[in-house]
């Protein structure tokens, strides 16, 4: 059962995404829940993400539990591994669950992952430059590589809790 927002979608999968709302902003996220799992990765390259992926998409889809926007929050804390944060719309059988809450500066980059060095030092310049400290960052990729393709974008978007 497939919410009507990826079915709606262009290649049935990733929505197509409109950095305006998510560029240059301050967003309040307030007891927000996600579904949080793990990824294996080798110096930040996902190893096993689309399994990681195609399991959780299907719990979620299973329980009914599809956000109204997408949302997948990727916390890089290890050059092994990541923990991602995918919203839903409520509790999920069987998955770890949990909430979050914040005040995130954010700001949308576009290409080839290999830039992410220079999209944290342009993140940590802007948070600066708005008279905040960054506390934790997160990295929201907006669509699948495939996606990406078709779409002829790779937005990724940093949201820096302050």
């Amino acid at each position: 059962m497939k919410d009507k927002l990826y079915e709606q979608s262009e290649t049935g999968c990733c929505p197509r995404f409109d950095p305006e709302p998510w560029d240059e902003k301050e967003v309040t996220l307030q007891d927000k829940l996600f579904l949080k799992d793990h990824v294996r990765s080798f110096l930040h390259i996902p190893l096993n993400m689309e399994k990681v992926m195609v399991r959780n998409m299907t719990r979620i889809q299973e329980a009914d539990a599809l956000a109204p926007e997408p949302l997948m929050l990727s916390d890089e804390k290890s050059l092994w591994g990541s923990d991602i944060y995918i919203a839903v719309s409520k509790e999920v059988p069987g998955a770890e669950m949990t909430r979050v809450s914040g005040t995130f500066l954010t700001k949308v980059f576009e290409g080839p992952y290999s830039n992410t060095g220079k999209w944290v030092k342009e993140m940590k310049a802007h948070v600066k430059s708005k008279g905040k400290e960054l506390k934790k960052l997160y990295f929201f990729y907006t669509t699948c590589p495939a996606c990406a393709k078709v779409y002829g974008k790779n937005y990724t978007v940093l949201l820096a809790t302050v």
